[in-house]
């Protein structure tokens, strides 16, 4: 089964020195992640919105890259360039691109499931949440607590990550749920198999039986993949979609807030049951008082 999963770390390890080096490298670009790239506007950095082309041939949000060239006034220094590849480019000369508008709709139907997505109700497993962390009384949120409770060292328990899954495992259809992530200390978010290793270190990528994506409290977020994939941000995120397609095998992330897809790990990574897994990392301001991750 694959289960929600998350992570909490409340400070620096030897095993979070391996992350950090391990950040540093370049992932592999996927054959999804490049038609993400390629739907993307330069400007905005979110999925084109009434896509307009210009005279270089570079496609942009008309509301960005009208906003772009109104800024811009004969008497300037420089020259009107595409924020693209810096071709010069004539004032109000956008081309609608009625093509690349429905192949985006398409993207969006393929990716968001538009009217297909009814979430999944699912909790949190207390039998395996590290000692650690605080759930709430609804099974629904969990925080990093200073405390290390004095609990059964079962066998589904994280004894050393700062994780736990949800109760829930899913092995056919379509499952959506979303995490309400704050905007403190750092956490992950995503899915794991239900037979993930719960002692010792583990891996926090799909080596390691999990697909989820991170945030740093200083700004740094990325997927894990092996090595990590850094992911561009416009906006600040509040809530966080995970999408889990088994029939697909696909792990999908959204920001809630406007449907923007985040990332995409490839078909066939996933296939098996899974079960929620967030994790949040207790550094920097998070204190015992302050939100973790919600569902």
């Amino acid at each position: 089964p694959t289960s929600f999963f998350s992570y909490l770390s409340p400070a620096p390890s030897p095993h979070l020195s391996f992350f950090f080096t391990l950040f540093c490298t370049c992932a592999a670009v996927t054959p999804v992640q490049e038609i993400q790239e390629e739907t993307k506007c330069p400007i905005c950095l979110e999925y084109l919105t009434d896509p307009v082309t210009i005279d270089c041939g570079h496609n942009f949000c008309r509301g960005c890259i009208t906003l772009h060239c109104e800024t811009w006034t004969e008497g300037d220094y420089d020259p009107l360039c595409c924020p693209s590849c810096r071709a010069l480019i004539h004032k109000g000369a956008l081309r609608n691109n009625y093509q690349l508008a429905n192949i985006m709709e398409k993207i969006k139907q393929l990716l968001l499931g538009t009217g297909n997505r009814n979430l999944s109700n699912v909790t949190l497993d207390p039998d395996t949440a590290h000692p650690n962390l605080v759930l709430s009384e609804d099974r629904k949120s969990v925080r990093y607590g200073h405390a290390r409770k004095d609990l059964l060292n079962n066998p589904e328990r994280f004894d050393t990550e700062l994780c736990e899954l949800g109760c829930e495992g899913f092995t056919l259809g379509r499952h959506c749920w979303e995490v309400e992530v704050g905007d403190r200390g750092s956490w992950s978010v995503g899915v794991a198999r239900e037979s993930v290793r719960r002692k010792g270190w583990i891996s926090l990528n799909p080596e390691g039986l999990i697909w989820a994506v991170e945030w740093y409290w200083w700004g740094q977020f990325w997927a894990l993949t092996s090595p990590v994939t850094p992911l561009p941000l416009s906006r600040e995120l509040k809530r966080i979609q995970v999408c889990l397609d088994c029939k697909r095998g696909q792990v999908t992330f959204f920001d809630a807030g406007n449907e923007a897809p985040i990332f995409t790990f490839p078909s066939a990574s996933v296939l098996a049951q899974l079960r929620l897994c967030p994790s949040g990392m207790g550094w920097g301001d998070y204190t015992t008082g302050d939100p973790g991750i919600s569902l």
